[in-house]
């Protein structure tokens, strides 16, 4: 039923709130496990790749005072947040361990990335975390999340992060 398994992640506890339920699914269907980050390119000011929407310092965030970005230009930070994503995912992808994984970095607007690889690679589910917004800051953030189930051909099921 399910041969192949999106599991998007900005490094967040909750992105990562999804993970034990990606290997069980993984693991009871034999799936292969699809893990991308998204370098959001909406932001001006970050270089062409732009940043990441996190509240998290352990998350890739466009803010300086927590990434060290200050100062930074150009090509020079696009280097970095192409590092910290492939770092992300390769530490994601290996906390997945006994599951075949693929990892991947994406630029776009998170949502529409998700979605096209999403139908590039023909994935049969997407599995990903929530950052559990409700209110005025869901609807000033965004949810990437809602976007997806919204949007999706694919069944999508999303894991509420912790609240703590």
């Amino acid at each position: 039923m399910y041969r192949d398994i999106l599991y998007p992640t900005d490094g967040s506890t909750g992105s990562e709130a999804a993970a034990e339920h990606v290997r069980n699914l993984a693991s009871a269907f034999d799936a292969t496990v699809h893990v991308i980050h998204v370098v959001d390119t909406r932001h001006a000011g970050l270089g062409a790749s732009g940043g990441f929407l996190s509240d998290e310092p352990s998350a890739m965030s466009a803010r300086s005072a927590e990434t060290g970005y200050e100062g930074m230009e150009g090509s020079d930070l696009d280097d970095e947040l192409a590092e910290r994503a492939e770092t992300v995912v390769e530490e994601t992808a290996a906390a997945l361990d006994g599951v075949e994984t693929v990892t991947a970095v994406e630029t776009g607007t998170p949502h529409s990335a998700i979605l096209r690889y999403a139908d590039e690679h023909d994935v049969d589910a997407v599995v990903m975390g929530t950052h559990g917004r409700t209110g005025v800051e869901r609807y000033l953030l965004g949810s990437v999340a809602e976007k997806v189930v919204r949007m999706a051909d694919q069944p999508v099921l999303t894991i509420r992060g912790d609240d703590t």
